[in-house]
């Protein structure tokens, strides 16, 4: 661990929220440690795995960039408690949420800092992410039509979080701590969909930096969150719920509501019949609950059957 004496603020904080993650920990911290920007500290936090993940973590506890490193007793139920507790301990100006399974590019942290440090008034900047299985075979890559790009805050809520969360994966972004005191904490409520409305909220307060440069390196395996989330139905839940805050927040307006909700309308009938029958019957009221006049649940219903069967749901 650090030497509080010789201890220089960092200008990052790179937060590690662990959770049985032990195959792919040493990787993840790795990519960090060579990271060609090196004004950062580690923050590691273990949410009580049950794998080797202690192991590997205790093989870094004298790292002089490990600044903390935490065992919880009980598991938290959330990567976004565990999130807050991390930022809780940030000393830098800039948070980096590095999450364990994943890794990245050595240049990954000099891009990002770079953008962000380009505008004064910009308070997220992110790359681009490479989707990859447990086999190393690409499923997809995330694009951006410009190699970089400011935009402002209320714009890219409008083009990029109302159809779908594009910052989808937090080891591709970083951000400004300090605003952190003064966005809402219902993030936190959430299992899945937490981030959407964490960056919806942070890019009101700002502008937005985007790189096109594809620097992250997103798993997807067995076990990950995200891949259990849209199985059983809880990602649509929560998508719902999100663009609902969003707009009792006055993140988005109601026309930008109607166009994100029939988006995720449109994901929940494709996948409708396979869902957890429970989910499913509240997915169903929580349609019926937050649509507005102009978008009522049979109207929706009728136009999906339609896209369906002919081929034009994408």
């Amino acid at each position: 661990m650090f030497d509080e004496l010789s201890f220089v603020m960092p200008k990052i904080s790179v937060i590690v929220p662990n959770y049985n993650h032990s195959l792919y920990l040493n990787q993840r911290i790795d990519s960090i440690l060579t990271q060609t920007y090196q004004e950062y500290e580690i923050i590691i936090l273990d949410d009580c795995s049950n794998d080797h993940s202690r192991d590997i973590i205790e093989q870094y506890r004298n790292h002089q960039k490990v600044t903390h490193i935490i065992y919880n007793e009980q598991n938290s139920g959330s990567t976004f408690k565990q999130w807050e507790k991390g930022i809780s301990m940030a000393t830098g100006e800039f948070i980096w949420i590095a999450e364990s399974d994943d890794w990245c590019e050595p240049n990954l942290l000099q891009v990002l800092v770079e953008g962000i440090e380009s505008d004064k008034d910009c308070v997220i900047s992110y790359c681009q992410s490479l989707c990859i299985n447990d086999n190393n075979h690409i499923m997809w890559v995330s694009q951006h039509d410009k190699l970089s790009e400011i935009i402002g805050g209320s714009d890219y809520i409008k083009r990029f979080l109302v159809k779908n969360n594009s910052i989808f994966n937090a080891s591709m972004v970083l951000w400004k701590k300090e605003l952190f005191p003064t966005i809402s904490k219902d993030f936190v409520q959430y299992k899945f969909c937490g981030d959407w409305l964490f960056w919806s909220e942070l890019a009101k307060l700002g502008k937005v930096h985007v790189s096109g440069k594809v620097l992250n390196y997103f798993r997807k395996h067995k076990s990950d969150v995200s891949g259990n989330a849209t199985k059983s139905g809880l990602a649509i839940l929560e998508s719902i719920q999100v663009l609902k805050t969003m707009l009792l927040h006055n993140l988005i307006n109601v026309q930008d509501f109607n166009t994100g909700i029939k988006r995720v309308f449109l994901d929940y009938w494709t996948q409708k019949g396979s869902l957890k029958s429970g989910l499913e019957k509240e997915i169903v009221k929580n349609f019926k609950t937050h649509l507005s006049s102009s978008t009522k649940y049979n109207r929706l219903v009728i136009s999906s059957f339609w896209r369906q069967i002919k081929g034009k749901i994408n």
